[in-house]
C-alpha cells in the first residue's frame, strides 16, 4: 500500500509540475503577445509621427515655395511698372523732341517766307530777249 500510496503522490506531484508549466507557458505566450502588441503600437506611432513630421515639412517647404513666387511675381511686375514707365518718358521726350522740331522748322519756313518776299524777282525772258535786251537775230 505504501508503494501505490508513493506512485499516487508522484502522480499527483507530476501532474502539479505538469499544470505550473502550462500555467508558467501560458503566462510566458501572453507576455509575449503583449510584448509584440506593444512594439507594433510603439512603431504604430513612430510611423505616424514620421508621416506627420514629412507632411509638416511638406506644407512646410509649399509654404516657403508660395512666399518666393509671390514675393518673384511682385519684383516682376516692379520691374514691368518701371519699364512702362520708362517707356513713357521716352516717348514723352521724343514727342517733346518733335515738337520742338516742328516748331523750329516753321518758325525757319516764315523767316523763309519773309526774306523771300523781300527778295527782287528775275525779270521773265520774252522770247530772243535774253536778260530783257535785245540780241540780234541771226
Amino acid at each position: 500500500m505504501n508503494i501505490q500510496l508513493e506512485k499516487m503522490k508522484e502522480k499527483q506531484e507530476r501532474e502539479r509540475r505538469k499544470r505550473i508549466a502550462e500555467e508558467k507557458h501560458k503566462e510566458w505566450v501572453q507576455k509575449k503577445r503583449e510584448e509584440e502588441r506593444r512594439e507594433r503600437k510603439r512603431k504604430l506611432s513612430k510611423e505616424m509621427a514620421e508621416k506627420a513630421t514629412r507632411e509638416l515639412e511638406k506644407m512646410q517647404l509649399q509654404e516657403k515655395a508660395e512666399a518666393k513666387y509671390k514675393e518673384w511675381l511682385k519684383k516682376k511686375k516692379a520691374e514691368e511698372a518701371e519699364k512702362k514707365k520708362k517707356e513713357k518718358e521716352k516717348e514723352k521726350e521724343r514727342e517733346a523732341e518733335l515738337q520742338e522740331k516742328k516748331t523750329r522748322s516753321e518758325k525757319i519756313f516764315k523767316e523763309w517766307l519773309q526774306n523771300a518776299r523781300n527778295k527782287p524777282r528775275p525779270v521773265v525772258d520774252g522770247y530772243g530777249f535774253p536778260h530783257g535786251k535785245s540780241t540780234g537775230l541771226y
